[in-house]
């Protein structure tokens, strides 16, 4: 049997197969600490589980419309023009199950076999899956702690081809926790208006975990809000991960080819779900700002225990609920059992083996030396792991 050829070359999620690996070493009785998972550890705020428990009484529970249920759409509506300033109608919304979904139904919406994307790096694992599925040739634009990870004017510019159609922008980003400011983003926007063939997707999915610096959308800026496919969802602000939720908000052409592909694979998300999406929206934001309150306690106990580290180099991110480490420092170092770490996976293996402590390796976000720690766990697991790193670097000679 022959199998697709682009599906087989397709790379496994990096963060699902350590998570994976983490959950079968813990069967096995190993003690192992995972910071792997970009997941919140807070349960969904009680006014929308009561709002999807009152909605499965009520009968949600046929097919809604592919697009989201109409109440849904004008409330994500009212959200956007409320905090972002982004002025949508409810057409030009589209409600999936998951943003990931959402940014599969735009890359394969706008994209033709040869079409050329741009990746700033580091950037989340599944932008480069999705480019592969969508047969697009592919830039990737390296960025350094230097930069807090973030592209320059001259850097997109020297990157835009005549046959670029996409630019990936995610901000607050996973896995640096960096932000944009508005002067930063004016300065990109310059340099996209004088391409206007080239799209931005704007994914915007932790624009409610950011630590005293302003959430700008690109689709304010310029005259970019036609070029601006703005994507966000509810996993990650309302602690909502497996409710699978998500949405764009886009040029009405767009809206429409995505939901002639989504019509064609999932149709609509979840029609109880999306009841309580509508109370996330709509029901005040006191446990949002509680959840990113103790995410920011965490961030600096871990900030001052990496900091601690020697050799390590680590930033302080302005957003979202990871670090970002560059390693490169313990690369061809040796470990006690005689082997040279010749690469990060290397270095990641000799962690789980040696420390019992699983991270995700950079290699998966476009990068070589670093690795992603989620602190989205208890304080106590965040200082056994820093403990365990440390541990584990001390080592390596």
């Amino acid at each position: 049997m022959q199998y697709s050829q682009l599906i087989s070359s397709m790379e496994e999620s990096a963060t699902l197969g350590i998570a994976k690996k983490v959950r079968a070493l813990k069967a096995e009785g190993r003690d192992i600490i995972g910071l792997t998972l970009g997941e919140p550890d807070f349960d969904t705020p009680e006014h929308i589980r009561e709002a999807a428990k009152q909605a499965l009484d009520k009968g949600f529970t046929h097919y809604p419309p592919v697009t989201g249920y109409p109440a849904l759409r004008e409330a994500i509506v009212a959200k956007l023009k409320r905090d972002n300033g982004l002025d949508y109608a409810a057409d030009q919304i589209v409600v999936s199950t998951g943003a990931k979904q959402s940014l599969y139904n735009v890359v394969l919406a706008m994209l033709n076999p040869g079409d050329h994307a741009i990746l700033i790096a580091p950037y989340w694992v599944s932008y480069r899956a999705m480019l592969h599925l969508a047969q697009a040739e592919v830039t990737e634009i390296e960025t350094d702690i230097a930069a807090a990870y973030k592209v320059t004017p001259e850097q997109l510019e020297a990157a835009i081809k005549p046959n670029t159609r996409l630019l990936f922008l995610n901000t607050p980003s996973n896995p640096t926790g960096s932000m944009y400011s508005r002067e930063e983003l004016e300065a990109l926007v310059e340099v996209l208006e004088r391409h206007p063939q080239v799209y931005v997707i704007s994914d915007e999915i932790y624009e409610y975990i950011t630590f005293g610096m302003e959430h700008v959308s690109l689709g304010t800026l310029g005259n970019m809000f036609d070029r601006t496919i703005t994507v966000n969802g509810f996993s990650k602000g309302f602690a909502m991960t497996g409710w699978r939720l998500g949405y764009i908000a886009a040029p009405r052409e767009i809206a429409k080819l995505t939901e002639k592909l989504q019509g064609q694979s999932t149709s609509g998300a979840n029609a109880f779900a999306q009841q309580g999406a509508i109370a996330a929206m709509t029901g005040g934001m006191e446990s949002v700002n509680a959840m990113r309150d103790e995410f920011l306690k965490r961030r600096d106990m871990l900030f001052a225990d990496l900091k601690a580290i020697e050799g390590l180099e680590v930033i302080l991110p302005d957003g979202a609920f990871y670090f970002y480490p560059d390693l490169k420092n313990f690369l061809g170092k040796t470990t006690p059992a005689g082997q040279k770490l010749t690469d990060i996976n290397e270095l990641c293996l000799y962690l789980i083996e040696e420390e019992g402590l699983a991270l995700v390796p950079g290699a998966a976000f476009g990068t070589k030396s670093h690795v992603r720690l989620s602190y989205a766990y208890s304080e106590q697991e965040l200082k056994e792991a820093a403990k365990r790193l440390g541990s584990g670097l001390g080592k390596l000679s």
